[in-house]
């Protein structure tokens, strides 16, 4: 583990010297995550895109890319574009990306299941606000909107996310 790395702790996200209160799956920790279980998969996961609303956001970082009305990701196992960003209209299932609330606003992508997806195996484990102080996530990690809006910028290549089987349930 490095300082660039985001570390679950029993205590929250640490990252840069700093410790972030943070949500995590309503299934917990999980080394056998499947679609659906709601759990946070344990291992470490590269950082590989960030995603960020336009319409309410300066771009957070120069690699981030913006969400689009029709942006979704593929969450059926029975789609050839499982666990990727699709266009709508999509005939599979999918999660809306652009959202009326504010919960993907800014999303911090992972490389979970990803590039080429195992079906079943479960889909897209994002860094992502969080719906208020404690409430589950997913399956991703949450955070308060102003550390997220903090820690984008000062990710760098060699960041990732690392989920610990011993960070016990926050």
């Amino acid at each position: 583990m490095t300082p660039l790395d985001l570390v679950l702790t029993p205590s929250g996200l640490r990252f840069l010297g700093r410790r972030f209160p943070c949500a995590v799956g309503r299934g917990g920790l999980s080394g056998r995550k499947r679609e659906g279980d709601g759990a946070t998969p344990v291992g470490v996961h590269r950082i590989v895109g960030m995603l960020y609303r336009p319409d309410r956001m300066a771009r957070p970082a120069d690699w981030a890319l913006p969400i689009r009305p029709g942006d979704l990701w593929s969450d059926d196992s029975d789609d050839p574009d499982y666990n990727l960003m699709v266009r709508a209209p999509h005939p599979f299932g999918h999660e809306t990306l652009r959202r009326a609330d504010r919960l993907y606003d800014l999303v911090i992508l992972t490389d979970w299941n990803w590039p080429q997806a195992e079906p079943g195996r479960g889909s897209a484990i994002f860094v992502h606000c969080w719906r208020k102080p404690g409430h589950p996530t997913a399956g991703c990690i949450g955070l308060a909107p102003e550390d997220l809006r903090w820690i984008a910028p000062r990710i760098r290549y060699a960041t990732r996310l690392i989920v610990p089987p011993l960070a016990g349930r926050l």
